[in-house]
Parts: C-alpha cells; structure tokens; sequence
C-alpha cells in the first residue's frame, strides 16, 4: 500500500471527525477550565497539521521541482 493512501484515509477520518455534534450541550471541563468542545477542536487541529506534515512528506512530488543553483556574489 502506498503512504498516499493512507494519508487520503487521514484526511476523511479528519473530515468525519470534525462534524461534532456530539459535545454542544456538555458542559464537562477539561483540566479544570477548558470545555471540551474546545479541546475537542484543538485535538482536531493537531490531528490535522500532523496529517499535513505527512502529506508533505509522504506525496509531495519532489522530482518535478527544478533544482536551484546558487550563484556566487563577489
């Protein structure tokens, strides 16, 4: 199975993940001062930015890039 697979597997569990409607009327805190609703969404983001990273480095077509010379300043 290729990586790209399962980084599109990510992206709609991300997708299905994000409907929550589940946490609108609970009231429940975490840590004391953050509703859950709210830490539900932040452990939604992080989800997401790693899914990102993984996509970056798991599909990201690094033969079609030119290669950069550098050139020297005198």
């Amino acid at each position: 199975m290729k990586p790209a697979y399962g980084v599109w597997g990510l992206i709609l569990l991300l997708i299905i993940a994000h409907q929550d409607i589940w946490f609108w009327e609970d009231t429940t805190l975490v840590f004391g001062f953050l509703p859950i609703a709210l830490a539900y969404h932040a452990g939604i983001s992080l989800a997401a930015a790693f899914t990102w990273y993984l996509a970056t480095q798991f599909c990201w077509p690094t033969d079609q890039e030119p290669s950069v010379q550098r050139k020297e300043t005198p």
